[in-house]
């Protein structure tokens, strides 16, 4: 996965313009404008697709695993990623949320976890598609609707791949979430990491994928290994 173009003699640099061509098209300004964003709901529910298979994927004897967030195992970041699927149901809809404490559904539904996360989804793709979901200000931090949509999407696309790193479980991020996070990102880090919420920027090499920089700018390390 790249954000690069494959090249061509065209859009190498410094290439001439083909008068009437291709690039004097793509140059013109679009009269219908810049293509609306996806309704978060949209994001969401491609999320949730991505995610599930990695997290059904989950075996009992890989629940006390490290992560790469150094602060959960495999079954304490479940139990997180599950909290805040219901959590940002409730955000959806303009109430007040309790982080204080996280439960231990994981415990609580036993075998039947996966598909009660999956349920819990489906719901959470349900609130934020409600009218006015997405429109005035949600969340403690009095954030627009969207940014706090946005949030959720973030956890669930970042876990997810942490639950696979963790595990060596297969995972590709549902196609445009990673750019829409990004601009998230690029929006609250400074906040987030002044809360401890994110670590420093990872460094990368140049050409890294848009997965590797979103998983970079949040302080991970995009090939952690548990060893």
């Amino acid at each position: 996965m790249t954000d690069r173009r494959d090249n061509t003699d065209e859009n190498l640099p410094g290439a001439p313009a083909r008068a009437g061509g291709p690039d004097a098209a793509a140059a013109a300004p679009d009269p219908a404008g810049p293509a609306p964003a996806p309704p978060i709901s949209a994001l969401l529910d491609a999320a949730a697709a991505a995610a599930l298979p990695v997290l059904r994927g989950v075996r009992d004897d890989q629940l006390g695993l490290p992560t790469p967030c150094a602060e959960y195992d495999v079954r304490a970041l479940l139990n997180h990623l599950f909290h805040v699927v219901v959590a940002f149901q409730e955000l959806a809809a303009k109430k007040d949320v309790d982080f204080s404490t996280t439960p231990d559904r994981l415990g609580a539904y036993g075998a039947r976890w996966p598909d009660r996360f999956a349920e819990e989804t489906t719901r959470l793709v349900e609130a934020w598609a409600a009218p006015g979901a997405e429109e005035g200000l949600t969340g403690g931090m009095n954030l627009p609707a969207r940014t706090v949509g946005a949030m959720v999407l973030l956890d669930l696309t970042v876990h997810a791949w942490d639950v696979a790193r963790a595990t060596g479980l297969p995972y590709a991020p549902a196609a445009g979430c990673v750019a829409e996070l990004r601009a998230l990102v690029a929006q609250m880090a400074p906040t987030a990491r002044k809360m401890n919420v994110f670590a420093d920027p990872f460094p990368l090499p140049p050409g890294a994928c848009a997965l590797d920089a979103l998983l970079a700018e949040t302080g991970r390390d995009p090939h952690w290994t548990g060893s």
